[in-house]
């Protein structure tokens, strides 16, 4: 059979009805009640024209609202599109009109003033929900675009919570755009039966065979203890959406935060009992560690069992100093993009380095997608079988990314760059499109900043490549010193660096900033953090 998300969130409601589904700024809702609540959405989404393979944006930041309009939409086999509620105006017209949208869901005064700006140039767009109040200037500029509605949220309050909908097929979509930092995004298409397969595990994350119909997801949720998981990433992004359905499979307990913020998420672990939280990489790591150690003496770590990084690099140094405030906690990293789903829990070897077990879901290619077996031979690293259809409105990268092999299997190749191992698994180095060419010597800037987030004066890093007359490149750093510490010499942080890298992955080039530019999401902003590297660089004399 072909599974349809929505299928199986209604099985997981009708084997675990009293369970709670959502936490949020300390209030409960259970399974039930989320599914009629849901249920009310989707019947106001299809009041106002919204239905199967329709595009519908959620501009919205983490919320109850947020949680009912993705069940809503998928309930009616409408295709949910997550906005990067950070993106200036031009960036968001981008995904309003490249996605299609035909509807748009949004709450924060701020956003319905941005929108306002917008409604008039969306092509596509019949409507707007507005969670809230809504914002005047959002309302002119509606009443003056022919053929756009807008529609109060709370309206859905008042329609049926029956579950009367058409039948679902499991090749509905579901959309994730991805990346803004080196160009605009791209909107990741997956079909929902791909979806559970791959970035849901089947059902099974923890291992185990995959569930095989709905009666069998039904049973897993009921045998499966309600864990409590906080995803402290923002619902637009991939690997929240991820954990969120994840979880939603497993009948578990999902604890959301309105924003991130690394004190309150300490401070609310006794109060919501959170025993797992999902951070993305460093970014949000760093933050949370540091209130880790601040609070280690106030606050109440007993319920709190693991911590579980996705969708970026995740260094050792975060993990020993979260590991030195409760030993006993289970540390995963989880490898995987928007664009391939969970490719499974990344471990760290010997050598410090990034490995991934042996899987018949990835392996390492060339240029030609042909395997390279031999062990420590660098390719691509490719992720096999249920991968995207495609990139919405991008036929051309999606036949660079998303190729078909010769024996028909589908491949998914992302430039992430890696070498087949001894054991059989795969060391990942970093993504080709970071690599840094320094005297025909590579130097993968993920491996770099993991060690420079290791120096106690260093708040966050990105590292780039500067030009260089000897070199062709020299490795760069953008740094911003960590509260409470004097700023570091460029000589100190390079001895620090030389103690873990080759000398020729040091950094030559150190800039100092008042904060790392990153997405909400942590993902890093490559462009503008090279862009800071080269007009320093221009000025100086390399070290």
């Amino acid at each position: 059979m072909k599974f349809n998300l929505a299928d199986i969130f209604e099985a997981v409601v009708d084997a675990v009805p009293e369970r709670i589904v959502l936490s949020y700024e300390g209030a409960q809702t259970s399974y039930a009640e989320m599914d009629e609540q849901a249920n009310q959405v989707a019947h106001l989404f299809a009041a106002h024209g919204i239905g199967a393979f329709d595009h519908v944006a959620l501009f919205l930041k983490n919320s109850v609202e947020h949680v009912q309009s993705l069940v809503g939409l998928i309930k009616v086999r409408a295709v949910p599109v997550n906005v990067n509620y950070r993106y200036t105006g031009p960036e968001l017209e981008y995904i309003f009109t490249n996605s299609d949208s035909k509807g748009i869901v949004v709450e924060m005064a701020e956003h319905q003033r941005t929108l306002a700006g917008l409604v008039g140039a969306l092509p596509d767009l019949k409507v707007v929900f507005v969670v809230g109040e809504t914002e005047p200037e959002l309302a002119d500029a509606v009443a003056a675009a022919p053929g756009v509605e807008l529609v109060p949220f709370s309206e859905a309050e008042k329609n049926s919570t029956a579950r009367d909908f058409e039948p679902r097929t499991g090749e509905e979509h579901y959309i994730i755009y991805t990346g803004g930092t080196t160009g605009y995004p791209k909107g990741v298409v997956w079909q929902h039966d791909d979806f559970f397969r791959k970035p849901l595990s089947a059902g099974v994350p923890y291992g185990g065979e995959p569930r095989q119909n709905l009666d069998e997801v039904g049973e897993g949720a009921k045998s499966f203890p309600s864990l409590a998981f906080l995803i402290a990433a923002p619902l637009m992004h991939g690997a929240a959406s991820y954990s969120l359905f994840t979880f939603f499979v497993l009948g578990s307990r999902i604890i959301l935060e309105r924003d991130f913020n690394a004190g309150q998420i300490v401070r609310n672990i006794a109060r919501d009992q959170t025993q797992t939280i999902l951070i993305v990489g460093d970014a949000m790591g760093i933050p949370l560690v540091e209130e880790m150690e601040k609070q280690k003496d106030t606050a109440d770590f007993s319920s709190l069992f693991s911590i579980t990084s996705g969708g970026a690099i995740w260094s050792k140094h975060v993990r020993d100093r979260m590991a030195a405030i409760k030993p006993e906690l289970i540390l995963r990293d989880n490898f995987g993009a928007s664009e391939s789903g969970n490719d499974g829990v990344m471990q760290l070897d010997d050598d410090g380095n990034l490995h991934a077990p042996p899987t018949d879901k990835m392996m390492v290619v060339d240029e030609t997608f042909q395997q390279i077996t031999t062990p420590g031979e660098v390719g691509y690293i490719a992720r096999v079988g249920n991968v995207p259809l495609g990139y919405y409105n991008d036929p051309e990268k999606s036949a660079r990314t998303f190729p078909t092999l010769a024996d028909g299997r589908r491949i998914s190749v992302l430039g992430d760059m890696g070498y087949p191992a001894e054991d059989g698994g795969i060391v990942f180095l970093g993504r080709g499109s970071q690599c840094i060419n320094s005297g025909g010597e590579k130097v993968y800037a993920e491996e770099v900043e993991a060690t420079l987030h290791g120096h106690p004066a260093i708040a966050d890093a990105l590292v780039v490549p500067v030009p260089d007359a000897r070199y062709g490149q020299r490795v760069a750093a953008v740094v911003a010193v960590a509260e409470g510490h004097e700023r570091p010499s460029v000589e100190d942080i390079q001895t620090f660096a030389r103690s873990e890298l080759a000398g020729y992955k040091v950094p030559r080039t150190v800039v100092f900033v008042d904060q790392v530019k990153r997405t909400p999401a942590g993902k890093a902003d490559y462009r503008w953090a090279k862009s800071t590297a080269e007009v320093a660089a221009e000025s100086e004399q390399p070290a």
